[in-house]
């Protein structure tokens, strides 16, 4: 809970700041007290894209392991703790120096934007804290697993332990980012910094970080939704395969995030965007499995003809329901996914836009509106409280809104993007330019679409304030469905995690050891940094 705690301060903090940045962009609004645009940018992405989404997930782990595991020695929830401490110092810093206005530099923190070195060092010890929390979550996996000799673990936890051997592996990359590059620099120690190492260690880091994100959704929609609507787990088999293919490819793909960057080989960018195109391959596997689990629970309550089993699926459950419009949304999230990927495609949108749409679809719907229809029965699980009928339809309509607001927001992010509208950037008629006119419409659209967002804010927090304090004391399960008796068994090289670490660092060596020595090799002078705010 004081994860989850910390996660939603930073949704309302977070939230409000996208609300400003919407109504800035539409060109009818400034913001007051000398607050700059692009600070109120950096709140938002770093709040809402690393502090909302890392705080909910250890809450979300750290429980699921807790039920599926056993319950935590004092030794791992010590471990826990000086975890979550340290990723909260962290946080804390990094917000004064946001708020100080001595870090505008977006949450990418692109050099050469050159922000205080505090920032620098808050954002590496909430990365610091993830790797101490995520080692107790894996302390309690590997001690199940000695008490259970030969046995298959359970699935949640193996998820658990799969997200975060690779949020270790990528964050190691930013790590280096920070300690040997933008540190020292901030410090005054070296007066230059390479742009180009510093952006691609930046994205080894930053295309995984989206999985960090997608994975505890996807563990949401394999192991609690079908127990939620009254089925069993289609294939444990096939969900644990699914984790280990988004360990292996999520990772080596980082290159296809700087396809316009002069300064790297287009045969290495070809390399990444084929091993890109291998991460639809388990998304696809938790397409069909989803919607097997679907069909079978359906047709397992009398389900007739070949949509019946659409009309027994629980459409009044928020449980349910918004996770399922978060699945739902994923299948055009994908698809801009797969053109944000592809070479010739990328030149058209790169730096539009139509990128923030994109990853508004992918973070701010298909994985928020899971963990907020997870927090519908987490929260009073943990907190002794009932998840009421009046709540229940509270989340429903919450559901509603997020999924209008952000239609409304996130397609006339896309469109404005085709029509050359460019991301990062404050309101600007650019001197009267005629293509900026064609842009209006669709930058007050957003700010309509962003208003109703922040609505939907306001009502989970107060869902979240009432599921915490002010419910019914009570039971609330933590859903755990059954594997399906007709799923073939697990074979034992799905949880030999030695032989899939060694593939994934091969992948690893191959994807970026030739493209990191050339762009050193070939290092200029580098850039000094630079404040524009």
């Amino acid at each position: 809970m004081a994860h989850i705690y910390v996660a939603f301060i930073a949704l309302f903090l977070g939230g409000t700041a996208g609300l400003l940045q919407v109504l800035v962009r539409s060109g009818h609004f400034e913001l007051p007290f000398g607050i700059g645009y692009y600070q109120v940018l950096t709140v938002h992405g770093v709040l809402l894209g690393l502090i909302l989404t890392t705080f909910f997930i250890y809450g979300f782990q750290i429980a699921a392991v807790s039920r599926t595991s056993g319950t935590l020695s004092n030794k791992q929830r010590l471990l826990g703790w000086i975890g979550f401490w340290v990723m909260t110092a962290g946080t804390a810093m990094a917000a004064a120096m946001v708020l100080l206005n001595e870090a505008s530099v977006l949450y990418t923190f692109y050099a050469p934007l050159q922000a205080h070195w505090i920032y620098y060092l808050g954002l590496t010890l909430v990365i610091v804290g993830s790797w101490i929390g995520g080692l107790a979550q894996a302390m309690r996996w590997i001690q199940w697993r000695k008490e259970n000799p030969k046995q298959t673990s359970p699935l949640l936890s193996f998820m658990v332990v799969c997200n975060n051997l690779m949020w270790f592996v990528a964050t190691l990359g930013v790590a280096a980012e920070v300690l040997f590059q933008l540190l020292p620099w901030s410090l005054g120690l070296v007066e230059r910094v390479d742009i180009l190492l510093s952006r691609t260690l930046f994205w080894y880091f930053g295309h995984a970080l989206v999985y960090f994100w997608l994975l505890p959704a996807y563990m949401v929609w394999y192991t609690i939704i079908p127990k939620i609507i009254g089925g069993k787990i289609f294939s444990d088999s096939l969900a644990r395969l699914a984790f280990i293919l988004f360990v292996l490819f999520s990772i080596p793909v980082g290159v296809h995030h700087q396809l316009t960057e002069p300064g790297i080989d287009p045969s290495w960018k070809y390399v990444q965007v084929v091993l890109t195109m291998m991460v639809s391959i388990p998304s696809l596997l938790t397409a069909f499995s989803m919607f097997a689990t679907f069909e079978l629970a359906g047709r397992s309550k009398g389900a007739k003809g070949l949509f019946g089993w659409l009309k027994k699926l629980p459409w009044g459950d928020a449980r349910f329901f918004a996770p399922f419009m978060g699945m739902l949304i994923f299948i055009p999230a994908g698809a801009g996914g797969i053109v944000n990927a592809s070479n010739q495609m990328n030149q058209l949108i790169h730096n539009t836009i139509w990128v923030t749409g994109h990853f508004h679809l992918t973070v701010a719907t298909t994985v928020i509106l899971t963990f907020f229809g997870a927090a519908y029965w987490l929260v009073p699980h943990l907190r002794g409280r009932v998840f009421t009928k009046e709540l229940n339809r509270l989340g429903i309509i919450q559901t509603i809104v997020w999924v209008v607001g952000m239609a409304i927001m996130s397609s006339s992010m896309h469109i404005e993007g085709l029509l050359g509208a460019p991301r990062r950037s404050a309101f600007s008629d650019y001197g009267g330019a005629e293509i900026a006119k064609t842009w209006a419409s669709y930058q007050v659209a957003q700010a309509v679409g962003g208003t109703l967002l922040f609505i939907g804010i306001i009502i989970f927090l107060y869902i979240f304030v009432k599921l915490c304090w002010f419910a019914p004391k009570g039971e609330e399960e933590f859903p755990i469905a059954e594997i399906s008796p007709q799923a073939e068994k697990t074979p034992a090289i799905l949880e030999n995690f030695k032989v899939w670490l060694v593939i994934l660092a091969a992948l690893i060596l191959i994807a970026y050891t030739f493209p990191i020595y050339d762009i050193i090799q070939n290092a200029p002078l580098g850039s000094k940094g630079f404040k524009l705010w």
